[in-house]
């Protein structure tokens, strides 16, 4: 028997498979289910968003079909305070975040690893498609892109240390999504054909605006559209309701395209614009964490992604100020604060950071 490792189990087909993959491997395995969600978020059942009832019993019933032990662990205090208020406060600040980094940073594979460990586990599995691998020669574990292309997850992992990376384990890396169904098909998991989660766990109806509204009512206020010029163009609902690039829901009669081009909080203003305003070619961003190095010394060719949809694009990267400075090759559409930008160098990730400044 080799080390025990605790599976994080959605109940979903992707880490009902890594359980199953790392048991034929030998592992001694144990399932878990994170319960996140605030017990005020409601769930259609017959949808059932990773912290349903119905997704934990789908858990349950994977675990039992593969013969290994399964809990249910209660993080929602911990992913109160390091994911939902930090999303608030993102959009309150004009901002637009990704809680699902925030989730993997601070829930996911921090204390859920410290959970592990007290259980004795020496690690802890996912099943992100993305793989891990230990690097001789430059005696690091690196993250390396998943061989999925259109599933790869690389990009929600980018801030993962090298004691994370040297304790996690992520089975799915080398297999298609596909072939995991199949594989889950094969062994009989009622799971196999369950579609994948497309929304935020705790915004189940993809409402963001109203989900911020209803935790904090007096924080999101009516103000202004401006133009670039400052012109007055109409009312919007609250800054929450907009995100950099959008055109849609604006409201507006122009007779002619716009879009958000900045946000400007300390005075409750959407500022619109044309196309072209949408377009930029460099960023400023800090909360770095860099995979195959300490820190960055000196300028680096690489191809970075400016969020998880996003095409790859050809950049330098340089050390500034506190974080680096980024600049593309060709400009790229809505560029957005409080987003990630990830670094790649080929198939390994190089890093990342949280966008600041849009230049």
């Amino acid at each position: 028997m080799k080390e025990t490792v605790v599976v994080g189990m959605s109940g979903g087909v992707d880490s009902s498979v890594a359980a199953y993959l790392l048991k034929e491997q030998g592992y001694n395995v144990i399932g878990i289910t994170m319960t996140l969600v605030p017990k005020d978020v409601f769930y259609e059942e017959k949808v059932g968003g990773c912290c349903s009832i119905s997704a934990v019993n789908d858990a349950r019933r994977v675990a039992d079909q593969l013969g290994i032990y399964y809990y249910v662990m209660n993080f929602r205090e911990v992913f109160e305070k390091k994911v939902i208020n930090y999303f608030i406060d993102e959009y309150l600040a004009g901002r637009t975040p990704n809680p699902c980094i925030a989730c993997n940073k601070y829930i996911k594979f921090d204390e859920f690893l410290r959970k592990a460990n007290a259980l004795g586990a020496k690690y802890v599995a996912t099943g992100h498609y993305a793989s891990i691998k230990y690097d001789d020669e430059r005696k690091r574990y690196l993250l390396i892109r998943s061989r999925d292309v259109k599933k790869d997850q690389t990009y929600m992992l980018y801030n993962l240390t090298q004691h994370q990376l040297a304790h996690t384990l992520m089975p799915l890396g080398g297999y298609t999504k596909e072939q995991v169904r199949k594989i889950a098909e094969d062994i009989g998991l009622l799971v196999f054909n369950k579609p994948d989660s497309e929304e935020i766990c705790f915004v189940p109806d993809n409402d963001y605006a109203g989900f911020i509204e209803r935790r904090v009512p007096d924080k999101v206020e009516k103000g202004y559209f401006v133009d670039v010029n400052g012109n007055i163009l109409g009312e919007h609902k609250g800054i929450v309701h907009y995100t950099i690039g959008q055109r849609k829901g604006l409201g507006l009669a122009l007779g002619r395209p716009v879009f958000v081009v900045d946000i400007i909080p300390e005075k409750n203003l959407v500022v619109i614009g044309d196309e072209g305003e949408v377009f930029k070619n460099k960023l400023y961003a800090e909360d770095l964490n860099f995979i195959p190095f300490d820190k960055l010394d000196g300028p680096m060719r690489v191809s970075a992604k400016i969020r998880y949809t996003a095409k790859e694009a050809k950049a330098i990267i340089t050390p500034y100020k506190e974080g680096v400075m980024v600049e593309f090759d060709e400009p790229q559409r809505a560029i957005t604060k409080g987003q990630s930008v990830v670094f790649y160098d080929g198939d390994i990730v190089v890093g990342g950071g949280v966008i600041k400044e849009v230049l």
